[in-house]
């Protein structure tokens, strides 16, 4: 008798509703504690938080993992983006502390929906569906030293980054008082810098501003004809403010929040509330305008 291929067993409505709820809560709950300060739980000082790491693999997480690692490292008052399964820790030869929370985090599986008329025959359809899955953060942890992370220089990081908004190929225009992009030149609009308190609040802005126009038809074609205070204008603020911070991170620039995002908390969290799955879509979008960035720049040798 042939063995029949395993496949993974898709969860139940309830069960997806579950992953995409809590994490969704836990954002939202982040949002509300920041708000006084229109903080987001995305925002972060850049050198000490940098993108969330894997202790075994030291590969960095994406999209919406990031977003629930932040949050979790805010909430918990964190100091490090150190995270691992319980297995994974025991692998290192460590051990998470008795009554310690875990941190929900959500990988995509997928499967075969089955045959359909609509196909050829043989082949099936696949869809994706969010599984959660148990993550602890070395704080949680004993009998492990995490290794020390070099920090370069501010002058140096910011230098960086000059490079890698050059690369972009966007158009930026100087003067006036206000930070924005517009569709109909492709050019982002920029204050003189002397208008910014410092170098990374002017980074940070410049990159949310590239962020939007990655959304131009050349590049990734998102749609920017939300007015202002509609959900599709709040979301795509939503899009290029957590774009900007992935970037932020890998520079290891600060990404502060902005008083213009007082205009937006209560948006977002009406969208994150009446749509579980929002913020999902939004830090996939995100994760996607940070690639197309990354990938405009010069690739190191293998």
């Amino acid at each position: 008798m042939a063995q029949a291929s395993a496949r993974p067993v898709p969860p139940s409505p309830a069960d997806r509703a579950t992953v995409y709820e809590r994490i969704t809560a836990e954002i939202v709950a982040a949002i509300e504690r920041g708000a006084g300060a229109w903080r987001m739980p995305w925002h972060h000082d850049g050198a000490a938080t940098h993108r969330p790491v894997n202790a075994v693999t030291a590969k960095p997480y994406r999209g919406m993992n990031i977003l629930a690692l932040w949050a979790a490292a805010e909430g918990n008052r964190f100091a490090t983006g150190l995270w691992g399964t319980y297995r994974q820790w025991a692998e290192l030869g460590a051990q998470v502390r008795k009554g310690e929370r875990a941190t929900l985090g959500v990988v995509w599986k997928s499967i075969d929906a089955g045959d359909s008329d609509d196909e050829p025959e043989g082949q099936t359809k696949s869809r994706m569906f969010a599984r959660g899955f148990h993550l602890f953060n070395v704080a949680q942890i004993d009998g492990y030293a995490p290794p020390e992370t070099p920090i370069l220089p501010e002058s140096e990081r910011i230098t960086h980054a000059e490079d890698f908004v050059a690369r972009l190929g966007i158009r930026i225009a100087r003067g006036g008082e206000q930070a924005y992009y517009r569709p109909s030149t492709d050019t982002v609009h920029m204050p003189d810098f002397t208008r910014f308190t410092d170098a990374p609040s002017e980074m940070s802005t410049r990159l949310h501003e590239c962020a939007h126009a990655t959304a131009a038809p050349h590049r990734l074609g998102r749609d920017l004809s939300g007015r202002f205070g509609s959900e599709a204008y709040a979301m795509e603020e939503c899009i290029a403010d957590l774009a900007a911070s992935f970037v932020l991170a890998d520079l290891g620039i600060a990404h502060s929040p902005r008083p213009d995002h007082a205009a937006y908390l209560a948006s977002w969290v009406k969208v994150l509330k009446n749509d579980p799955r929002a913020i999902f879509t939004a830090a996939s979008k995100a994760q996607a305008v940070a690639d197309w960035m990354t990938g405009q720049q010069p690739q190191l040798p293998p």
